[in-house]
Order: C-alpha cells, then structure tokens, then sequence
C-alpha cells in the first residue's frame, strides 16, 4: 500500500489519499461489503463461514474488520459464489465518459 502524490481530488478516496493500489484496495472493499451483509443477513458466525467458503475462521475476521491486504480479489470472488451469489467480470473499451480502471458494483 505504497502512497503517492495526488493533488487532484476523484471519485477514489483511497487515490485521493495516495495509495497507489486504490481501485484493487476499492474493489476488495466493495466485495467485502457485500460478503459482510450476507453473513450478518444469514446470521452466520466466524466458524460457519469459513466452513461454507473455504476460508479459515482468522481469513473471516480479517474481512469482517475490512482488513484486506492479505486478502485476493479472487478468494472475495470465490466467497461471493460460496454464499450463491453470481459474480461478473465485465471488460470493455474505455470511452472519454468513463476512465481506464477497475470498479466493482455490488
């Protein structure tokens, strides 16, 4: 998570603030977010979503606390698709409305 200068504000707090991984760090978040509602709506605890995931109980507690940097896009994914939920991928061409980037809809 390594900062850099960014005088200019965006619609990325976390580019705002420097990190130069904002949009892998935004795109955890927001899958992390729609994982964490799903647990607190199935009432499911630390231990019963790592059965169900895959994920060890300490993973868990990572996500819970939004604590991502040892975390992948991909095992966010794979969790999503555990509690059936479908994820997409959409790649598609960069227009002047819409910057290159990453950006997750949950």
């Amino acid at each position: 998570m390594a900062r850099k200068n960014n005088p200019q504000g965006t619609d990325n707090v976390l580019l705002d603030l420097g990190f130069n991984d904002a949009e892998e760090l935004s795109a955890k978040a927001a899958l992390a977010l729609k994982l964490n509602e799903l647990i607190d709506r199935r009432g499911l605890s630390q231990n019963e979503t790592a059965a169900i995931t895959g994920m060890t109980q300490p993973k868990v507690s990572q996500v819970r606390r939004y604590k991502l940097q040892n975390i992948s896009l991909e095992r966010l994914m794979q969790a999503l698709v555990s509690l059936d939920q479908r994820v997409e991928i959409i790649v598609q061409p960069a227009r002047r409305t819409h910057a290159p980037g990453i950006s997750v809809a949950a």
